[in-house]
C-alpha cells in the first residue's frame, strides 16, 4: 500500500509539474517582462541598499536608481535600437550573400581534394538559416524590451517592497528563525553571483565592441550587447554570442577576417569566463554543463528568448532553494556539477 502511495505521489507531483508549465508557456507574454524586471530590481538592489545605508529615504534612493536604469535603458535603445532595426531589414541581403559565400568555400576545398557536396550540406546545414533565426531572436527580444512603461513600473513596485520584505516574512512565517536563514542564504547567493556576473558581463561587451570596431564588422555594439546578455549563461553562451557576428564577418570580407573574429571572442571568453570570474567567484555556480544546456533549451521554450537569458539564473534558484531543505537536498546534487558541491560561494562570503 505504501509503494502504491508513493506511485500515486510521483504521479501528481509529475502532473502538477506539467499543469504549471504548460500554464507559465500560456502567459508567457505577461511572465517575460515581470521575469525581466525582478532581474533588473534585483541587480539594483546592492546600490539601492547603499543609498539607503548613507541615510537615503527610500522613496528617494528608489528615485536615484529608477533614474540611472532609464539614462542606460535610453542610451541603449538611442545606440542599439537603430541597429537591431537595420540588421532585421539587412537580415536577407546577408542570408544570400552567406549562402553564395558557403558555396565558393566548398568549391575553393574542392581544389585541395576535399569534395563536399555544397547542396546536400547546405541542405542539412544552412548558415543562412542561422543569420534569419538570430534575427527573428532580436526582433522577439526587441518586442519585449519596447513594453518599457509596465518593466520600469514593476521595477519601481520591486524596490519599494525590498527593503520591507524581510520584515513582512517575519511576521507572515509560523517558524520564522529557521525558515529564515534559507531566504537569506537564496537572496545572498542570487545577489552575489548577480553582482560579479553583471561586471564581467559588462567588460566582455566593451571588449567585443571593441574588437569588432578594430576589424569593421558591421553593428559592434549590438553584438556586443549580445556578448553581455549572453554571459550570464556559462559554457555555451560565450558560443552562441560569437555566431552572428563570426557569419557577418564572414559575408563581410570572408574566411580570414571571421577566423581573426573568432580568435578575438576566444581570447576574451578565455580571460574572462576561465581566469578572472572563477578569481572571484570562488566555485562560480554549481551547474553542470548538461543542465545548463537543458535549462537553456527548456526556459528558451517556455519563455523565448528572454527566457534563455534567464535561464541559468532560474535554475540557480531552484538548486540553491532544493539545497537548503534536507528532504530536496538530493535534487540539488542532481542539478550540480559534483556530489560535493554546496551553494554558489564567492570570496565575499569566505
Amino acid at each position: 500500500m505504501s509503494g502504491h502511495r508513493q506511485n500515486s505521489r510521483i504521479l501528481i507531483t509529475l502532473a502538477a509539474f506539467v499543469v504549471v508549465v504548460a500554464g507559465m508557456r500560456a502567459a508567457e507574454p505577461l511572465l517575460t517582462p515581470f521575469l525581466l524586471s525582478a532581474l533588473i530590481a534585483m541587480i539594483c538592489t546592492p546600490p539601492l541598499f547603499w543609498l539607503q545605508h548613507k541615510n537615503v529615504p527610500t522613496s528617494l534612493a528608489v528615485l536615484i536608481v529608477v533614474c540611472g536604469v532609464m539614462v542606460i535603458g535610453l542610451l541603449l535603445a538611442t545606440f542599439v535600437g537603430s541597429s537591431l532595426n537595420d540588421f532585421a531589414t539587412a537580415a536577407p541581403a546577408y542570408q544570400a550573400r552567406l549562402k553564395d559565400e558557403t558555396i565558393s568555400l566548398f568549391a575553393w576545398l574542392g581544389n585541395f581534394g576535399i569534395n563536399v557536396s555544397s547542396q546536400i550540406l547546405i541542405e542539412y546545414f544552412d548558415p543562412a538559416k542561422a543569420l534569419q533565426m538570430i534575427a527573428a531572436s532580436l526582433k522577439q527580444l526587441g518586442g519585449v524590451l519596447t513594453n518599457t512603461f509596465l518593466i520600469l513600473l514593476t521595477v519601481i513596485f520591486i524596490l519599494l517592497e525590498a527593503s520591507g520584505f524581510p520584515a513582512k516574512l517575519r511576521a507572515a512565517l509560523e517558524d520564522p528563525e529557521s525558515a529564515l536563514p534559507r531566504f537569506a542564504q537564496i537572496s545572498a547567493s542570487v545577489k552575489n553571483y548577480l553582482s560579479i556576473k553583471t561586471v564581467f558581463s559588462l567588460i566582455t561587451g566593451l571588449l567585443v565592441t571593441v574588437w569588432l570596431l578594430i576589424l569593421d564588422v558591421d553593428f559592434p555594439v549590438l553584438w556586443g550587447l549580445v556578448a553581455f546578455l549572453l554571459n550570464y549563461v556559462p559554457n555555451i553562451g560565450s558560443i552562441i554570442a560569437s555566431v552572428p557576428a563570426i557569419l557577418l564577418a564572414f559575408v563581410q570580407f570572408g574566411l580570414t577576417r571571421a577566423l581573426i573574429v573568432a580568435a578575438g571572442y576566444v581570447v576574451i571568453n578565455i580571460i574572462i569566463g576561465s581566469i578572472l570570474e572563477p578569481r572571484y567567484m570562488g566555485r562560480g555556480l554549481g551547474l553542470s554543463a548538461l543542465v545548463v544546456f537543458v535549462s537553456l533549451v527548456f526556459w528558451g521554450w517556455v519563455l523565448g528568448p528572454i527566457g534563455m537569458l534567464l535561464s541559468v539564473l532560474l535554475t540557480m534558484i531552484i538548486k540553491i532553494a532544493m539545497e537548503s531543505h534536507e528532504g530536496t537536498r538530493w535534487i540539488s546534487v542532481l542539478l550540480g556539477s559534483s556530489s560535493a558541491e554546496t551553494a554558489p560561494k564567492t570570496q565575499a562570503d569566505s
